[in-house]
């Protein structure tokens, strides 16, 4: 490789180096006060523009109005810069096209992608648990990379303005390395969908085309292997089927082949199975022949299953992994079962061909199938859910039946959170309930004695301040009635702190909203949709003034600043724990203040979320019900983890999991029925 790139500093020169004026590469002092530094910080940090001049929303760079930076032509580097990254991510010339793995597609945006990035829904599959996990993880891998990338960007924009450009930086060449190890196949982690055939697990006499879904026979590339008689040529897809589906279906079309006389196989098989031969005649390989009809398993002497199929036919290929067979249609008809007792395991889409001129094209979900699959999986999901429905549960408690155990879980669930109030309520229409469904009226109907219990009305009191974001409140109450529930349980104690922090946030970023709609309406007062759940006045006296020349509330400043003192000693008195949990939290965190309106960024404004109040109450409630003996969970939510696990292991090998959730048996409760 020596001397394929020039390395002195001659072969490069900068579009501004024709000129007589020095490179504007000065360095700028530091922009960005981080709140891991001094306690010094102005009190209107939060609010002040120049706060998000490294971490803002876009990315860009951006300065605050009293900044005088002119004449560093700063604008002109950064569109030098963009063109030299778009030069870099163009097409490498045919002397480096070894390298086209390392390189990514531009998206229309200028955003750089995958391959792997494309992600489809197959029409049968919509709305199961499968899918449902998928998309969650999906969408979690694509905020990570926005992250990395905004993270990325961060970093080169504070490294470029604060750091002198390192030795040899004229050379052209970025001296920042960015590690990416190869992804290692997790054997516990989700599996993906078939989406294209593997290029890397073809045999050598096939062509796929560059939509990843087309295959054409184009004869083997050796010309010793030109006078053998190949048999065929194969080829895989990239992912296996995944069992967690219940049933897995991809069609095949026909693109061209010799009429009656089409030697092409479709079918499935694991990574086992050599693909120099057609697709069935190796172990561990299932296949269906267009020449003669037949079906081959493990061997080349099939059995008669269907009817020939030539061009423009389509071949559709399904798997049911609850009861291990394999079917196969026609042009949309169900030709019938095909394989039983298919052997468990990774079992890879395949198909094979062996004439010139033959050509397919798959269809892994990406456009509508010509078979009506969907039907197919409704009916397999009726039948495991009918017989969820004829399920005898009289045995389950004796003495009780279905309604009674219903009433007694929900009753249990109330007084355990410390609804008493309510479970009361509830006890009083069970007895109601009771009595007029008694055709005897010489038995008298019990009714449930809701004791007064203390302990639930105290936990009621600290759940309501959490769930109100008054967690000043809560942990007042927390450490009157249970002092040592803190003490014992330092995360939850470290929980709280991380959202009285995140309230201050939220409160501010609403008081700004106020700010910034009053100044735009001309102080007509306060928009109708923020959420103003704070304390304090709604007509807040005003003092200091922004950027734009608007006064800023006092309430906003004193907040502000508060909020950073308290950011700051907490981040001082975790700095030293070794818990990657702990630093992960406490960035997450500190990220808001980056932005002035933390609720509108898409980024962060999640950490904001009233989810997270309930979340933090949950985990408070089961170490106070915990310290008190009792069990952290009600009964009704641990028969719900119970059979969420039951679920999901006979979901693993595409058994009745794969066809029913808990989700499917709420939304057929309707809503106006009463226990």
């Amino acid at each position: 490789m020596a001397g394929s790139f020039p390395h002195d500093s001659s072969s490069f020169q900068e579009p501004s180096s024709s000129t007589t004026t020095p490179t504007a590469r000065t360095r700028i002092p530091p922009l960005f006060s981080s709140p891991y530094g001094s306690l010094g910080a102005p009190a209107n940090f939060y609010s002040h523009p120049a706060r998000t001049s490294i971490l803002n929303s876009t990315g860009d760079l951006t300065f605050g109005g009293s900044m005088d930076i002119g004449g560093l032509g700063i604008e002109m580097e950064g569109a030098e810069a963009a063109s030299a990254t778009r030069a870099w991510r163009g097409g490498l010339p045919s002397f480096s096209r070894a390298f086209n793995m390392l390189m990514t597609a531009e998206a229309a945006d200028g955003s750089s992608q995958n391959d792997d990035e494309s992600f489809f829904v197959p029409s049968y599959l919509e709305g199961s648990t499968y899918i449902q996990k998928l998309e969650e993880a999906h969408q979690s891998k694509l905020q990570a990379r926005e992250s990395t990338r905004t993270s990325a960007n961060g970093a080169h924009n504070l490294t470029t303005l604060q750091h002198p450009l390192p030795s040899g930086s004229h050379r052209g060449m970025s001296h920042t390395v960015i590690e990416r190890p190869q992804p290692i196949e997790d054997e516990d982690s989700l599996p993906l969908l078939p989406s294209k055939w593997n290029k890397d697990d073809q045999w050598g006499g096939i062509e796929i085309q560059p939509d990843g879904l087309s295959v054409k026979y184009v004869g083997p590339k050796n010309p010793h292997d030109r006078d053998r008689d190949h048999e065929a040529c194969a080829v895989r897809a990239d992912h296996f089927m995944p069992s967690q589906c219940g049933i897995y279906y991809f069609e095949v079309e026909i693109l061209s082949a010799k009429r009656e006389d089409a030697t092409i196989g479709i079918g499935f098989s694991t990574k086992a199975a050599t693909l120099s031969r057609p697709i069935g005649w190796e172990p561990e390989a299932w296949g269906y022949h267009g020449d003669d009809g037949r079906c081959f398993t493990g061997q080349n002497i099939g059995r008669h299953f269907g009817p020939r199929y030539n061009k423009d036919d389509v071949i559709g290929c399904g798997i049911s992994f609850r009861d291990n067979t394999a079917f196969f249609t026609k042009n949309g008809v169900k030709l019938g079962t095909a394989f039983n007792e298919i052997t468990r395991g990774k079992l890879y889409p395949a198909i094979s061909l062996k004439k010139p001129g033959e050509s397919i094209r798959a269809n892994f979900g990406q456009t509508p199938f010509v078979y009506n699959i969907d039907d197919l999986m409704r009916d397999e999901r009726e039948k495991v859910h009918k017989a969820i429905e004829t399920t005898d549960t009289s045995t389950l408690v004796p003495g009780m039946n279905e309604t009674d155990i219903i009433q007694a879980l929900v009753l249990q669930f109330l007084q355990h959170d410390g609804y008493v109030e309510t479970a009361r309520a509830f006890a009083e229409d069970m007895r109601v309930q009771k009595e007029t469904l008694n055709l005897d009226p010489n038995v008298r109907v019990a009714g449930v004695n809701i004791r007064d219990d203390e302990d639930a009305n105290n936990r009621q009191r600290i759940r309501r301040a959490i769930l109100e974001g008054d967690i000043d409140r809560a942990l007042k109450y927390t450490n009157a009635y249970y002092p040592h529930v803190l003490q014992d349980n330092e995360h939850v104690y470290f929980r709280l702190r991380c959202r009285r922090f995140i309230e201050m946030v939220r409160k501010a970023a609403q008081l700004n909203m106020m700010n910034d709609h009053k100044r735009d309406n001309g102080l007509d007062g306060a928009p109708q949709d923020i959420d103003m759940d704070m304390n304090g006045s709604g007509n807040p006296t005003w003092g200091s003034v922004d950027s734009a020349g608007t006064e800023l509330p006092t309430e906003l400043i004193e907040l502000e600043s508060n909020m950073l003192e308290y950011g700051q000693a907490l981040q001082a008195e975790y700095a030293n724990d070794p818990r990657k949990e702990v630093s992960k939290a406490l960035n997450e965190i500190w990220a808001l203040v980056a932005y002035r309106n933390p609720l509108k960024e898409p980024q962060v404004n999640h950490l904001l979320d009233r989810k997270g109040r309930v979340a933090v109450a949950e985990e408070l409630n089961s170490a106070i019900l915990l310290s008190l003996g009792k069990s952290s969970r009600a009964a009704l939510e641990t028969l719900y983890a119970q059979t969420s696990v039951l679920l999901e292991d006979l979901r693993q090998d595409g058994g009745v999991g794969a066809f029913v959730s808990i989700e499917d048996a709420l939304e057929g409760i309707p809503r106006s029925t009463q226990i």
